[in-house]
C-alpha cells in the first residue's frame, strides 16, 4: 500500500516537472525574440531632425572642402541620424571610409562612393568635382574618416563637423558669415613698421593661393601688405582702380598692395598669363585682425 503511494506521488512529481519545464520551453522564444527585436536606442545628436550647414573640417590641408564653399556642407538629420554632403576639390578622391584606412581595406568594408557635383566659382567658371555623403557620429568630436586615392592608396584623417546653421543653401551662409564690421589699422592703433596677419583668398577656380600670414607695413596713415601668390604668372595687380606691378623678378609673382579695411573681404584683381592669352580674374582677399603681429 505504501509503495503504491509513493509511486502515486513520484507520478505526480514527474508530471509537475514536466509541465514546469514546458513552461519554461514555451516563454524562452518569447523571451530571447523579445531581446532580438528591442532595437538599441539611437544616440541623441542634440540637434532636431532638419537640414543645416555645418562646417567639415580636416586634420589636412590636401583633403578639404571645395575653396567656393569654405569648409562648409549640408548637414541632414534624420531620426536622430546625422550625414553632411561635401564637395570636394576635385575627382583625386575616389572613395571615403568612416573608419581607418585599415579597416576600409578588410572583406565587407562598406566604401562611401563619390556623386559627381557641378561647382560654379565666383568668376563663373564651372567645374565637376566629386562630392560624398559622410555619416556623422557626433557634432563637434574628431572622428576617423580614410580616403582613397585615384594612386590605390589609402589614408588615415581626422574630421570634425561643427557649427550648424539651419538651412539648406551654403551660398547664402557663406555671406551672413563674412558679413562682418571692418575695421582700419588706424582703428586697430597698428605702430609703425612691419607686422604680419592671417589672409584669405576667394575667386577664381579656387586653385591659387596667397602665402598667409602676410607681411603689413604701416607706413604714416598708408596700410600695405606683401602678397606672395602660388603662381610666378601673375603680372599686375588692381586694386581700388590703381594697377600695381610685381615687386620682384623671378619666382612667384609678389605684390605690395593697400589694405582697405580688416575682416571684411575686399576685391582685388589679378592679370595671369598662365592661359593661352592674359586673363584678369576677380578675388576677394580677407585680413583677419584677431591675427595681426
Amino acid at each position: 500500500m505504501i509503495n503504491k503511494e509513493i509511486k502515486t506521488d513520484m507520478k505526480r512529481t514527474k508530471k509537475i516537472l514536466i509541465c514546469l519545464m514546458m513552461a519554461a520551453l514555451m516563454m524562452m522564444p518569447a523571451a530571447c525574440g523579445s531581446k532580438k527585436g528591442t532595437a538599441e536606442p539611437t544616440p541623441d545628436p542634440g540637434i532636431a531632425d532638419g537640414t543645416y550647414i555645418a562646417d567639415f573640417t580636416t586634420d589636412n590641408s590636401m583633403f578639404h572642402v571645395n575653396d567656393a564653399y569654405k569648409d562648409k556642407g549640408v548637414l541632414t538629420v534624420k531620426d536622430g541620424k546625422m550625414t553632411i554632403h561635401v564637395s570636394l576639390q576635385s575627382k583625386k578622391i575616389i572613395n571615403l571610409f568612416p573608419g581607418t584606412a585599415e579597416d576600409a581595406q578588410k572583406d565587407g568594408a562598406e566604401l562611401l562612393e563619390p556623386t559627381t557635383d557641378k561647382v560654379t566659382y565666383s568668376d563663373g567658371y564651372e567645374e565637376e568635382v566629386y562630392g560624398f555623403d559622410v555619416p556623422v557620429p557626433a557634432l563637434d568630436e574628431e572622428f576617423d574618416l580614410a580616403l582613397l586615392g585615384t594612386k590605390g592608396k589609402w589614408y588615415d584623417h581626422k574630421v570634425i563637423v561643427s557649427g550648424p546653421v539651419e538651412g539648406d543653401d551654403i551660398n547664402a551662409v557663406i555671406g551672413e558669415s563674412s558679413d562682418k564690421e571692418a575695421v582700419t589699422a588706424k582703428d586697430l592703433e597698428l605702430s609703425e613698421g612691419e607686422h604680419s596677419a592671417e589672409v584669405t583668398l576667394e575667386g577664381g577656380t579656387g586653385k591659387a593661393t596667397v602665402d598667409s600670414p602676410a607681411v603689413i607695413r604701416i607706413n604714416g596713415d598708408e596700410c600695405t601688405a606683401v602678397i606672395t601668390w602660388s603662381s610666378p604668372h601673375y603680372d599686375y595687380m588692381i586694386v581700388d582702380g590703381q594697377r600695381y606691378e610685381p615687386v620682384n623678378t623671378e619666382g612667384n609673382s609678389v605684390f605690395e598692395i593697400p589694405i582697405p579695411y580688416f575682416d571684411s573681404p575686399f576685391d582685388v584683381i589679378a592679370d595671369t598669363t598662365a592661359m593661352s592669352e592674359p586673363h584678369e580674374i576677380e578675388y576677394k582677399l580677407t585680413f583677419d585682425s584677431s591675427t595681426v603681429k
